[in-house]
């Protein structure tokens, strides 16, 4: 979910979702823009978490120091990968994240002290699993200490595969279930960026994913105004 404006992620940050995906991956989402969305969505309604461009230890820490309160980090391949995206997200000296608390802190509307004591309890690491390379190495990346969810993504999952544009090709779908399966048998979360509609999401819920994108702000936005006009134009 890409959200550009502050007024839109506050209304969909005080609905019943759980959380908010605001996208620096695909998108024009800067760190200026982030931190005013993250800030935006406040701290009492859904989670605002940053989707950062890269398993990067820059782009981590300064995701994180908007206040974000998670991370979807893409393209994690390997155990190493995952264990690096953990890393980056965690102060020393369980992790690599510069100790700089104060604008995090202010956020969550805590002290910077009371924020360097659960930060490294309380983020969500989300690994994007995007190829089959990862699909292939899903029971060590799962394994990880740290990893919260994984979030399937079916467009690259579908492009890596020879599927490019066929997100639910039967052996696309085939290795969806891998990754599904592989989550039911640790602590962690199955995720997908996606499904085909509403009533697929709820699909997905009924098969155990338990980490869904749902809708855009501008998915949303069209299709309330759709309802409105059609019933406007009974």
């Amino acid at each position: 979910m890409s959200i550009l404006n502050e007024k839109s992620v506050a209304a969909v940050a005080n609905s019943d979702l759980d959380w908010v995906l605001i996208d620096c991956e695909h998108g024009p989402t800067t760190m200026e823009t982030l931190d005013r969305l993250v800030r935006a969505a406040g701290n009492e309604g859904a989670l605002p978490i940053a989707r950062v461009v890269w398993n990067d230890m820059n782009a981590i820490k300064m995701a994180l120091d908007t206040g974000a309160y998670g991370l979807v980090v893409p393209w994690v391949n390997s155990a190493e990968e995952a264990e690096k995206a953990v890393a980056y997200s965690r102060y020393a000296p369980e992790g690599l994240r510069g100790c700089a608390a104060g604008r995090p802190a202010s956020a969550w509307g805590i002290s910077a002290k009371e924020y360097m004591d659960i930060a490294n309890n309380e983020i969500l690491v989300i690994a994007q699993i995007e190829t089959m390379e990862a699909v292939n190495n899903i029971e060590e990346i799962v394994a990880v200490e740290g990893v919260d969810a994984t979030f399937i993504g079916p467009s690259d999952l579908s492009a890596s595969m020879g599927y490019r544009g066929q997100f639910w090709h039967p052996e696309v779908v085939k290795a969806m279930d891998r990754v599904l399966e592989a989550c039911k048998g640790s602590k962690v979360a199955p995720g997908i960026a996606f499904g085909k509609s509403p009533a697929h999401c709820g699909e997905l819920i009924e098969q155990g994913y338990r980490f869904i994108a749902v809708g855009s702000d501008t998915g949303f936005i069209r299709a309330g105004v759709n309802a409105n006009l059609s019933q406007l134009k009974r």
